[in-house]
């Protein structure tokens, strides 16, 4: 049943990836001269017409949907003239990183190398909090300390690499390690991995800031979220079948992960990015506490900072609905399912939800934390009215909750990078960052011990987090 219940939702995704493809496809083949007779092909082939259909600015104008490659809002004449390659190149690299993060899941992949090696489960209900909230408190000082720098995206790249480097520690420490002082080791790995994401993330949106146009940037994230969910739908389909990954050493998947992030330390190399602004380039800690004040003196910052911490309910929520469908008596759909399920809502809303980005991050930040209050408060009434279909349920409300979280993370990420501009886009990213990292532990735990009386009052507590959200979405100003 439950292969059947995979194989029908693959093809569903394949059916809907053959579509995007054809999508792709159409525009270039509709300008080639082709006749339906193998010689025509074979010439079209040898005279190079197809590859020259198939430049830089052809696949960019079909991915963002351009009919004008030079069409730019908010970034330098100089990086207009390179948005095209840019945009592809920046495209790529998160793919790749994103593709690392499937294979290093700290909900599936690290649990079960933690389980294979005699180490406790307190260490694994530290894997999440600690790789999450460690990428995100240290972007206060990083921020600061970035602001010297002209050129940003070899933070990028060093962050890459030193996620390589605390993968690779990983199968070291699993290969010479065993029980609790393995877990520590594990954790200490896990430590160094945040922190590099913490690199990476201030400056991806700084570099995309300066090279990727205002319109555009919700596209390419989207995009990108969409074609990494096959990755994670092909995860949960082997889980699926049999449970296959666990069949597959684990190391190898740690060892790939560990190259993939060197080849996207690679590709954002070659991102064209020319110089920016230097002033104000400090010392990080006292950029740090000289950051703080943008809280007191930026109103319109405040309430976004505000609006995004109790929009956190949208992510934390989903781990109690799977919690809901193990405690049912047809659990037996396992995680599997609901790792397929995110996949494939990520493969949906991707494009979806970068396009209404690039309209308006504001309304997409209010209809999401409506859709979130709502599917919350299903939650609450599911967690109290014992139904023999409750498992269904539960995997409805997943899928939405995971579709409604990307369009989330695309509001809140493309609202940023179009409040600010130059140097003090950096400092608006790594101080919100900082402050969600320190909220997102508290709230987690608050959720957490609400979690040990009732499921109930934790999705209480995400729906009015949600419901106040979309209220103070409302007041915060168009940007896009």
């Amino acid at each position: 049943m439950e292969g059947l219940l995979a194989l029908i939702i693959v093809s569903f995704f394949l059916k809907h990836s053959c579509c995007l493809i054809l999508k792709f496809l159409k525009p270039i083949a509709d300008r080639l001269p082709i006749e339906h007779n193998p010689a025509a092909i074979i010439a079209l082939l040898n005279s190079g017409t197809l590859m020259r259909q198939l430049t830089t600015e052809n696949i960019y104008k079909q991915i963002a949907d351009e009919e004008d490659v030079r069409v730019c809002k908010d970034i330098s004449d100089n990086a207009c003239q390179v948005v095209p390659g840019n945009f592809l190149k920046i495209f790529l690299a998160q793919f790749l990183t994103k593709i690392g993060d499937a294979l290093t899941s700290s909900r599936i992949v690290l649990p079960w190398l933690m389980n294979g090696l005699g180490i406790p489960a307190f260490f694994s209900g530290l894997l999440v909090p600690i790789r999450e909230s460690g990428s995100l408190i240290p972007q206060l000082f990083i921020g600061g300390w970035m602001r010297a720098y002209a050129i940003r995206k070899w933070f990028f790249v060093a962050g890459c690499l030193l996620q390589a480097t605390a993968v690779a520690l990983m199968v070291i420490i699993a290969l010479t390690l065993s029980g609790v002082v393995a877990g520590w080791a594990l954790i200490g790995s896990l430590i160094l991995f945040s922190l590099a994401r913490g690199f990476c993330s201030v400056a991806s949106k700084d570099v995309m800031g300066k090279t990727i146009p205002k319109t555009r940037r919700g596209r390419l994230n989207g995009t990108s979220a969409s074609a990494a969910g096959i990755i994670t739908m092909v995860t949960g389909a082997a889980m699926i079948a049999g449970n296959r990954l666990t069949e597959i050493p684990i190391l190898v998947l740690l060892v790939v992960a560990a190259g993939i992030w060197v080849l996207a330390a690679i590709v954002y190399a070659q991102v064209n990015e020319y110089r920016g602004a230097t002033d104000g380039g400090r010392n990080g800690g006292r950029m740090a506490l000289e950051n703080l004040s943008l809280l007191r003196d930026d109103a319109q910052f405040r309430r976004f900072v505000l609006v995004r911490s109790l929009m956190m309910s949208s992510g934390l929520a989903a781990p109690f609905v799977v919690l809901q469908a193990q405690q049912s008596e047809h659990s037996w759909l396992g995680l599997g399912l609901f790792i397929l399920v995110s996949g494939l809502a990520s493969v949906i809303s991707g494009r979806f939800w970068g396009r209404f980005a690039d309209t308006s991050s504001r309304r997409l930040m209010i209809i999401t934390a409506v859709l979130t209050a709502l599917a919350c408060a299903l939650s609450a009434v599911l967690s109290v009215w014992q139904t023999d279909g409750q498992v269904w349920f539960a995997l409805f409300i997943f899928f939405a909750l995971t579709v409604i979280h990307q369009g989330v993370r695309l509001a809140r990420k493309t609202y940023i990078v179009d409040l600010v501009s130059g140097n003090r886009r950096t400092d608006y990213v790594s101080l919100s960052n900082t402050l969600i990292g320190l909220l997102l532990l508290l709230y987690g735990l608050l959720s957490a011990l609400l979690a040990q009386a009732s499921l109930l009052a934790v999705f209480g507590l995400f729906t009015l987090s949600a419901a106040i959200a979309a209220w103070l979405a409302r007041t915060l100003p168009e940007v896009s």
